[in-house]
């Protein structure tokens, strides 16, 4: 059957986090791979009182089919949770419910890109992002990341040499580099964007998981009539709910309601009304607020061990939330090389070129630090300098 499959299945590759993590299975190994939670702060208990409730009040229509915008009281929810954080003057018609932030970059894909559009990502950049926009098999320029955001002399000449359809960005604690858009960053590409015809893309699933610093104007905000802005309850509830959003001018999520149609017909009832019931009956800003006191702690911790176990060579990033450091090994080192030791070692980690369309990252790696324990980060992170080391000296 293979003959007869889509031309974009030639170039789509599978996700390389996702075979890593297949090698991780072993529980011997100590796992830095995956974006994952952790799951010792899963609210385990208010969430099981949430589903006794909606069956209790209303079992029968919580497992019947539902609309495809998703549970107006969770959408009503989110709605004014973006008037709250982003500054949005926003209603429920302007909000869709999707399977996960994934859904939504695949369904603003097939919604604005055709077969070779133009299109800008971040480098290195979201590997679900890459993945989805090769699916509509878009033609993908990728814009360096530097500290203050995008690299805006090299996106200016990407926007003047070609018509972009769509710019997409993580402005804060970016997968994978957890590296946040300054204020004058987002300032100077909102002016840049303004000017243009295209769609910017903003992601925001670790936004709220600050762990220094100040908050900063989402593009939303400054752009609120060119930004398709996405949320997702996977890093502050739980991923197995597979609940994000899209927010956004209410006649573009019309034409994502009809994708969506296409797609999934809607989101699980059942979890959607679990998961409104659950923010009906509990104070998420405390749960948030537990989150990133552990999570603090663990980035202290990993950089603590990286600064000690780590030649004085390698090289990485100090994000003020998230979940992910970006690492980078000396000239000559391949982090692919480096992750076939560090299995021996039993440690995990994501190296750097599956975040690159065009090659590179060769020198660098991911370290998640949010679902592993003070303890085992210690513990990995000595591994992985001792595997480094026998790099170096080999």
């Amino acid at each position: 059957m293979r003959n007869l499959m889509a031309r974009r299945m030639q170039t789509v590759k599978p996700s390389f986090i996702r075979e890593i993590l297949k090698v991780t299975q072993d529980p011997t190994v100590i796992s830095f791979a995956g974006g994952l939670p952790s799951p010792d702060l899963f609210a385990v208990e208010p969430m099981s009182q949430a589903a006794a409730k909606v069956f209790r009040q209303g079992g029968r229509s919580a497992l019947q089919y539902s609309t495809t915008p998703g549970h107006p009281p969770l959408r009503q929810w989110i709605a004014d949770h973006c008037q709250r954080r982003y500054g949005l003057q926003v209603d429920a018609d302007q909000i869709l419910i999707t399977s996960g932030s994934q859904q939504g970059l695949d369904l603003i894909g097939k919604v604005f890109v055709n077969p070779y559009d133009p299109v800008v990502i971040e480098e290195p950049g979201y590997l679900g992002a890459i993945q989805a926009l090769g699916m509509q098999e878009a033609r993908i320029y990728s814009v360096p990341l530097l500290d203050e955001g995008l690299d805006l002399e090299f996106l200016e000449t990407v926007l003047s040499g070609d018509r972009i359809k769509l710019v997409y960005t993580i402005p804060n604690f970016q997968n994978p580099s957890g590296l946040t858009y300054s204020l004058q960053g987002r300032q100077a590409l909102a002016e840049r964007i303004a000017k243009r015809d295209l769609v910017l893309v903003e992601d925001d699933p670790y936004g709220l998981l600050r762990y220094e610093g100040q908050d900063l104007p989402a593009l939303a905000r400054l752009l609120p009539d060119k930004v398709l802005l996405l949320g997702s309850f996977s890093k502050i509830v739980a991923p197995g709910l597979r609940l994000g959003w899209i927010c956004g001018p209410a006649d573009v999520i019309k034409e994502l309601v009809t994708a969506k149609q296409a797609a999934d017909l809607h989101t699980g009832t059942f979890v959607q009304r679990v998961l409104a019931q659950y923010l009906a009956d509990n104070d998420l800003d405390a749960h948030v607020e537990v989150l990133r006191r552990v999570y603090r702690q663990r980035r202290d911790t990993m950089i603590g061990a990286l600064e000690r176990s780590m030649p004085a060579e390698v090289t990485f990033t100090r994000p003020e939330g998230g979940m992910f450091l970006w690492v980078t090994l000396p000239a000559g080192v391949s982090s692919l090389r480096l992750f076939e030791l560090a299995i021996q070692q039993k440690v995990a980690f994501v190296p750097g070129t599956p975040f690159y369309v065009d090659g590179g990252g060769e020198q660098n790696l991911r370290l998640n630090f949010s679902n592993a324990s003070e303890h085992d980060i210690e513990t990995g992170v000595a591994r992985l300098g001792a595997a480094m080391q026998g790099m170096l000296e080999g």
